[in-house]
């Protein structure tokens, strides 16, 4: 059976007495990871527990493709029902796991974990038309967003934030949601004897120091900042970005520039165009971010995302240092918005 988005957590924290088998896939690996546990508990409490868990993995089951079934079928030292973990699974080894969906002896719960399936997948399609079967898919955000698992993180620990804090946290976390839950913990383990976050100190426990460092570079260039690209450049460097980097998250930041300044031209507001930027832009950047949407045009925007592609080409291809390059390029997207702030 294939579950349902909205069923997704009622079915795995009260898993049907028939079901046997569970496939969990998608490119969320940590959800994949937190939902197998989620279930694991459930049946058996202990996710160590020697006598009722066995875990196997794909290179395993290529070698020995009866042990998926002899596991299953084994019973456990307290009568009590067992449950078998298999992980990295993909198509290679489609017919082991299909030829077990379809027969599902023993009594253990088998759990498959893979990574992103598609819709022709033959494993996936047998377990959403298996009886006994289920299929869940594991996305980014899905189920409870970004913004439900802070809150309800900091709820447990007694903790605060203000919707800024908020907001940057929104930002700043990835979308593997195991990545997420780990970087959440160590904010509160840094809050501990604290009820208040104040944004610096999520600042100072979530988020990549280069990948922000990057961030202002892209900024500081789209407005006509040539000193502050530079130096924002230097740091960059010395925090463990490379030119490539810098060019494509440069990249990335006129494209939102462009998504929300077409989104104008066709006539939404500033505000509604905003809002189709995912992630959001950072609330003290917001005044920023528009003050370049109404200097860049989407055609000027186009001239830059086509630069910026033949700066990471030349990077590549020319021998000369990226630094360099890249360097150069900034200037001149930075020399140009100035130009362009002075019409």
């Amino acid at each position: 059976m294939k579950v349902a988005t909205t069923k997704i957590e009622s079915f795995i924290n009260t898993l049907p007495e028939n079901i046997k088998t569970v496939l969990l896939f998608g490119p969320d690996q940590g959800l994949v990871r937190e939902r197998a546990e989620v279930l694991i508990r459930g049946m058996v409490g202990n996710l160590s527990d020697p006598f009722r868990v066995a875990e196997i993995s794909a290179n395993n089951l290529r070698d020995d493709p009866a042990l998926l079934f002899d596991e299953a079928s084994a019973i456990s030292f307290t009568g009590e029902r067992r449950v078998v973990r298999v992980r990295d699974v993909t198509d290679s080894i489609s017919k082991i796991i299909i030829d077990y969906c379809e027969q599902t002896p023993g009594e253990a719960l088998v759990i498959i974990e893979a990574g992103n399936l598609t819709p022709r997948s033959k494993i996936r399609s047998s377990y959403e038309k298996a009886s006994d079967g289920a299929a869940i898919g594991c996305y980014s955000d899905e189920g409870k967003t970004i913004k439900e698992i802070i809150i309800e993180t900091l709820d447990k620990e007694n903790l605060k934030a203000a919707p800024d804090t908020i907001s940057y946290l929104i930002e700043n976390l990835g979308g593997d949601r195991m990545v997420s839950r780990s970087e959440l913990n160590k904010l509160c383990l840094y809050m501990e004897g604290h009820t208040d976050i104040a944004i610096e100190d999520a600042m100072a426990c979530v988020g990549d120091s280069a990948a922000m460092a990057i961030d202002d570079i892209a900024f500081a260039a789209a407005s006509g900042d040539l000193e502050k690209s530079l130096r924002f450049m230097e740091r960059a460097l010395n925090e463990g970005a490379t030119p490539i980097s810098v060019l494509r998250r440069t990249s990335r930041h006129f494209e939102r520039l462009h998504l929300v300044g077409s989104a104008i031209e066709e006539g939404a507001t500033t505000a509604a165009a905003m809002k189709l930027l995912r992630p959001p832009v950072f609330f003290k950047q917001t005044a920023a971010f528009q003050a370049q949407v109404r200097l860049w045009s989407t055609r000027r925007l186009e001239q830059a995302l086509g630069s910026l592609t033949q700066a990471e080409i030349h990077c590549k291809t020319t021998g000369f240092p990226p630094e360099v390059i890249c360097n150069q390029e900034l200037l001149r997207l930075a020399a140009r918005a100035k130009l362009l702030a002075r019409r």
